[in-house]
């Protein structure tokens, strides 16, 4: 499993939306300023964002970002798979290897670390992230 840039970007841009969102629509510069991420790389970022319901945004002058849904209620699973899409397995043993056993056994424990993967960031809210 590998985690992108892209997706290490959207969970500092979601952190920092929530953690600035009691003044209001957070805008994209300040996200940008803050981490250093390129103003239209981040846009692209958050606009996957938006379309995975994790973010709300506003057009306009007075436009920008806010949480589509309280903080505990997303989850760090939401987060990476609107960026990465869904988390599933690709690796495909059995089928190239005919069925062998050690493929099985090898295609049958990557499952079983995606699934435990995919337990832990679903069970990760974005308060746990701002909690401390």
């Amino acid at each position: 499993m590998r985690i992108s840039r892209s997706t290490g970007y959207a969970i500092l841009a979601v952190g920092y939306i929530a953690q600035n969102q009691k003044q209001g629509i957070v805008l994209s510069q300040s996200v940008s300023k803050k981490y250093n991420i390129p103003l239209e790389y981040l846009l692209k970022i958050l606009q996957q964002l938006v379309r995975a319901n994790v973010l709300r945004s506003k057009r306009g002058p007075r436009g920008g970002f806010n949480l589509a849904q309280p903080a505990k209620k997303i989850t760090m699973l939401q987060i990476i798979e609107a960026v990465e899409g869904p988390m599933i397995s690709q690796l495909n043993l059995m089928e190239q290897a005919r069925g062998e056993k050690f493929a099985a056994r090898a295609e049958k424990n990557y499952q079983k670390a995606l699934a435990q993967a995919k337990g832990v960031f679903q069970k990760t809210k974005l308060t746990d992230l701002l909690e401390g």
